[in-house]
């Protein structure tokens, strides 16, 4: 898994050194990202509730005065104070610690859940804008050699070699061309926004591209499996919650003791003089809360079991669409770089067409409809491979996400 990791990050370093690297830009994004910054927030919330598990029940103090004082032997009593410490079974506020514990860690794996997720976003956004970026230079630079073709017809017309028609028709080209070019200016646009948002900052803020990202054609993914994935690691922080919260239950359905204490201040007799008179009372207590009742107890069990078959079923299901997601990831990655390839190669046989168009015009027997197909599928082949290309990394940024 470490080699996978190492390889991915050697591979989209290849293309990251010109501008800015997509490192930086999903550091900045986790750093100002609202959504992980409340899940911080309520992860620290929860190590707090951790400190509140560690507490007994209040202490009970009480006072009273006697309204009709009772007499006895020793004197009138005059009021009752009363102090009394309920304590929880042994091993119960461990317990409680320990269920509190378990919740904080779910909180704890949601903030890397998110971190991933964020990740994705931003490289699956950043290689669109790669993408928009690369099919407008490539319109650029099909527009100009369309200007170049309108000049060589217009020295062919001039020589009664070729039609004004093609002329008009080269010149339609370019207009289409150009429409397409606005069109993806305004979806960079969009998605620069887009981009922005997810880095938390002024949606028309500059992002700074990588100059080329090529497929290196030697690389293969290994076989990769899912091996410690947040989102799998936080079904095994419900089922030990939920653990957690029957052994808490157990605890809970132990007897509690209680401590404590009654003073009562006897008044002295006048009418006999003994050693006990006036003598106060003072009564340590000890008291046994039991159970006996005990069937929700019975029934939080059986609940609890009931929900660790469900987070089992659960996790099972998540795994299966998770490693059906990284095969897609790991097929489409492959058929992006198959197809890339393929671009290439035909790329190259269409410039070697227009190398044998340019020769005929030397000669006056240049056919601008050719030139005008040769030019039309010079620019689908490389819009084809900007694409292909796109979808590699894309599909290599869900590969990082699942195996990573």
């Amino acid at each position: 898994m470490k080699k996978l990791i190492y390889t991915l990050a050697a591979l989209f370093a290849t293309g990251l050194v010109n501008g800015q690297t997509l490192q930086t830009y999903i550091a900045e994004s986790e750093a100002n990202n609202p959504e992980i910054q409340a899940f911080e927030i309520r992860y620290n919330i929860s190590k707090e509730a951790v400190e509140q598990a560690n507490t007994l029940p209040n202490m009970e103090l009480g006072a009273g005065i006697f309204v009709s004082e009772p007499e006895t032997r020793t004197g009138t009593q005059k009021a009752r104070f009363t102090i009394r410490q309920m304590l929880p079974w042994f091993g119960t506020v461990t317990a409680r610690e320990n269920y509190a514990s378990s919740l904080a860690e779910l909180d704890y794996l949601d903030i890397a859940i998110v971190k991933r997720k964020l990740r994705l976003a931003v490289s699956q956004s950043y290689y669109a804008l790669y993408a928009l970026k690369e099919k407008q230079k490539v319109l650029d630079q099909n527009i100009q050699l369309l200007k170049t073709y309108e000049r060589l017809a217009l020295t062919s017309v001039e020589v009664g070699n070729a039609s004004a028609v093609d002329v008009l028709r080269l010149q339609i080209r370019q207009n289409e061309l150009q429409e397409q070019r606005d069109i993806l200016q305004r979806e960079f646009s969009s998605e620069t926004g887009q981009f922005n948002q997810l880095l938390n900052r002024d949606p028309d803020m500059e992002v700074t591209l990588v100059d080329t990202l090529e497929i290196d054609a030697d690389f293969r993914l290994e076989e990769t499996r899912l091996d410690v994935h947040p989102e799998l690691e936080k079904y095994d922080g419900l089922y030990e919650s939920v653990t957690q919260s029957e052994a808490l239950n157990q605890k809970e359905n132990q007897p509690n003791l209680g401590f404590g204490l009654d003073y009562i201040p006897v008044a002295e007799r006048n009418d006999i003089d003994f050693s006990d008179n006036g003598k106060d009372v003072l009564m340590p207590m000890v008291t046994l809360s039991i159970p006996i009742f005990n069937s929700k107890y019975k029934s939080r069990s059986l609940q609890n079991e009931l929900r660790q078959q469900e987070i089992n079923a659960q996790k099972t299901n998540r795994r299966n669409i998770l490693e059906t997601a990284l095969n897609t990831a790991i097929n489409s990655s492959e058929a992006a770089r198959i197809r890339s390839e393929t671009q290439l190669k035909n790329l190259q046989r269409a410039m070697d067409a227009e190398e044998i168009l340019i020769r005929n015009y030397e000669t006056g027997t240049i056919d601008f409809n050719d030139v005008l197909d040769i030019q039309e599928l010079q620019l689908k082949f490389q819009i084809n491979k900007i694409e292909a290309v796109k979808n590699y990394y894309a599909q290599m940024a869900i590969v990082n996400y699942l195996a990573n």
